[in-house]
């Protein structure tokens, strides 16, 4: 096997102090916003890491990568005790590292509380390509739920716009299993979106059966679920006139008969009401009033 080697590329080794925080074993404030060789057995993986499966042929890939350059970019690391340490980001070169035998990984130590750690984990990896959607997701969810930020907040931090941060948790709110199909890259996420067109989860999983079965386009679905809810749109209903609606009807007649001209009957439920005449002149007017005097 080659010699383990462990490389930051041109120049960044001279960065590194002699020894390192896993030799020399510095006070936090001394290590804190440097570059250190860290002993592996000393650090601990991120307990809030939003990546939830890692693919062991490309870590096994990294892992050969590792054995031939070195690790290449720093991990980032918070001192959490005595030479205890916890990963803030770049578990997936910890892992390899592991795998490719090297006892140090050189890591970039800062302070960061909770909250710090929390975001900064999560900030850097819903960055990342490699991250499936709904990860992508429950980092954004994560980022609003425990440490408080508004869905502007959580855009401006990761670089995208606000509507993409809403659509992606909305993606939650799909049943389990077209979340996991989601999670394996069986379902895209413009096939997700427009299931949620659909707002029973009984209909979203039989257009999901439909989707694969047919390997149907995004644009399909879209038709087909617009096509379901236009069947669904019910008739304006129509109000059938009522026994009074039909007398005031009739009355309204037999006065435009009498008088020659428009008449309204106005009538609420106890009976009571009124009488609009219509006229279109002053003779108008004297013609209608000789008719109701009786002259």
């Amino acid at each position: 096997m080659k010699p383990k080697k462990l490389v930051l590329g041109r120049g960044l080794d001279v960065l590194l102090p002699s020894g390192g925080p896993g030799d020399l074993k510095p006070k936090p404030e001394l290590i804190a916003g440097g570059i250190y060789e860290v002993r592996i057995d000393r650090i601990t993986p991120n307990p809030y890491q939003p990546r939830q499966s890692f693919d062991d042929d490309a870590l096994n890939a990294l892992a050969r990568s590792i054995e031939d350059l070195g690790i290449i970019q720093p991990i980032t690391v918070r001192a959490v005790a005595n030479d205890r340490y916890e990963v803030i980001a770049g578990e997936r070169r910890l892992r390899a590292a592991r795998r490719a035998g090297l006892d140090k990984i050189p890591a970039f130590v800062r302070n960061a509380s909770f909250e710090e750690m929390l975001e900064l984990a999560l900030v850097e990896n819903v960055q990342r390509k490699e991250l499936n959607p709904i990860e992508v997701a429950l980092g954004y969810q994560r980022l609003i739920q425990e440490c408080g930020l508004q869905q502007a907040q959580v855009a401006r931090r990761v670089g995208k716009t606000r509507s993409t941060v809403t659509n992606f948790i909305r993606l939650l709110r799909l049943p389990p299993r077209i979340q996991l199909a989601l999670r394996e890259r069986k379902l895209s996420v413009g096939h997700a979106r427009a299931l949620l067109g659909l707002h029973n989860p009984q209909e979203q999983l039989q257009m999901f059966e439909e989707v694969q079965r047919k390997s149907l386009s995004v644009r399909q679905v879209e038709a087909l679920i617009q096509q379901r809810s236009q069947r669904r749109k019910k008739p304006s209903k129509v109000n059938l006139p009522t026994r009074q609606d039909l007398q005031i009807r009739e009355f309204e007649q037999s006065l435009r008969t009498r008088f020659g001209t428009k008449v309204k009957l106005k009538c609420d439920v106890s009976g009571k009401g009124k009488i609009e005449l219509h006229y279109y002149s002053t003779e108008d007017l004297a013609r209608m009033l000789e008719l109701l005097l009786g002259r």
